[in-house]
């Protein structure tokens, strides 16, 4: 039966492109999969920021390939949180922290963003730190000049450019990550072991290995990406003009096909790099007895007598291009955690003038994390203690996002599946265990 003129005015163009891919599921998934691969790739890259690298870099220094196993594991635990972020602001049409606000009083949301904006405000300027350090080691111009430049390049970018040109402009950042997997075929891995140590899991003894395995899973599976991930899907939403809420709620089934095979490919690439930095840094710096670093400066100093300049090279690279990637997710998600506490506009598609708080906070983030670039704080350390206080800080936020995500009234009637829910919980679980493991072993 026809819809009378009242009927058809009220659907919202989202409803209507909904019902359009209902009825072309295929075509939809395969027309629109390159298009839109974006938010999950970018999310994915942003995890192997300089924090993950100096923590990989820890782990197959001090270890060698005993580690070696967790970026099997670990890529599936990743792709299931991330999905789960991204199904929840695709369904709801409002980021991670608006979810929650409908579950948890504000004193609790007021706490998550506040511990949240202090571990990625570190981890900024230890990015920026060991940004500055490669950047020195390829210019000699003094890494104090680099840490202004990236900082106030991050800023700009950020504050004047739209979200496309972000968008973009992080999505080719993620090739990077190549340079990790040229890294280890310098070094001609003896394959026998590798694939042995890679599929036969080992734990090293102590409190510090556990430790290892916290960081791991914490710059792995890190909180940022949360809410990166989540309002992302808001931010590429508006872009396509669905500017009110009620055009971004519910999401097609092509939409959400598209978007695991986003995440796959993000989180795979994610942790093929963290593989190859584990497998590179066992192979050179730990089979010859440096398990000790303290700057990334270090590291690729150790690596080029070990493996060549070219190695150092890529290394070095690499710190830039993902520190570029990450530092903007990083203050972004601290401003769209706080932006959704408390009600304020937010966006970085704004203008500064219609969201001034939300780039506040972004500047914020910034600009307290050059400062740390002027203390007497270890980088290598404040990377790697930054990854252990996000595995401790995930756990609380996944039980959170488990309940959002099985909500099926917050849902629309789209929860979570049992499947992806039941591999949300396991990553949960381990990261507690992990956790546990550091203060009782």
């Amino acid at each position: 039966m026809p819809k009378s003129g009242k009927q058809a005015r009220n659907v919202t163009p989202r409803q209507e492109d909904r019902r359009s891919d209902e009825r072309n599921d295929g075509g939809v998934v395969r027309g629109r999969i390159l298009k839109s691969l974006g938010p999950g790739i970018v999310s994915g890259a942003a995890d192997d920021d300089p924090s993950g690298i100096a923590t990989y870099s820890i782990a197959g220094a001090q270890y060698g390939l005993a580690f070696l196993w967790t970026a099997l594991i670990t890529w599936p635990l990743m792709a299931a949180v991330q999905t789960m972020c991204a199904r929840v602001g695709m369904v709801t049409g409002a980021g991670l922290m608006s979810a929650f606000r409908k579950k948890f009083p504000r004193w609790v949301l007021v706490i998550v963003a506040a511990a949240l904006f202090i571990a990625n405000t570190i981890n900024i300027g230890s990015d920026l730190s060991a940004m500055a350090d490669a950047a020195e080691m390829l210019t000699s111009v003094s890494s104090h000049i680099w840490v202004f430049a990236f900082a106030a390049a991050i800023i700009l970018a950020t504050v004047f450019l739209s979200y496309h040109a972000i968008g973009n402009a992080l999505k080719w950042l993620a090739l990077v990550l190549v340079a990790y997997v040229i890294t280890a075929f310098i070094v001609h891995p003896k394959w026998g072991g590798v694939f042995v140590a890679t599929f036969k899991p080992s734990f090293p003894a102590g409190r510090g290995a556990a430790a290892t395995l916290v960081a791991i899973l914490g710059t792995t599976i890190s909180p940022y990406l949360f809410f990166w991930q989540t309002s992302h899907e808001v931010e590429y939403e508006k872009s396509l003009g669905r500017r009110r809420l009620t055009d971004r709620q519910g999401a097609s089934h092509a939409e959400i096909v598209i978007r695991k095979v986003d995440v796959g490919i993000g989180t795979l690439a994610s942790n093929v790099a963290m593989y190859f930095i584990i497998l590179t840094t066992a192979l050179t710096l730990h089979s010859h007895g440096m398990t000790h670093l303290a700057t990334s400066r270090e590291v690729a100093s150790a690596l080029r007598p070990l493996a060549g300049s070219l190695a150092t090279l890529l290394y070095t690279v690499g710190i830039l291009g993902t520190g570029a990637l990450a530092i903007p997710t990083l203050a972004g998600s601290s401003a769209y955690a706080f932006a959704e506490t408390f009600g304020w506009d937010q966006g970085i598609n704004e203008k500064v003038n219609q969201a001034p708080r939300f780039y506040a906070v972004v500047a914020a983030a910034v600009i307290i994390g050059v400062t740390l670039d002027f203390t007497n704080v270890n980088p290598i350390s404040a990377l790697y203690w930054t990854a252990v206080i996000n595995g401790l800080l995930a756990p609380f936020l996944l039980v959170g996002l488990l309940l959002v995500a099985s909500d099926r009234r917050l849902m629309r009637g789209q929860a979570s599946s049992l499947l992806g829910r039941g591999v949300v919980g396991i990553t949960t679980v381990a990261m507690i265990l992990a956790a546990l493991g550091m203060f009782f072993l």
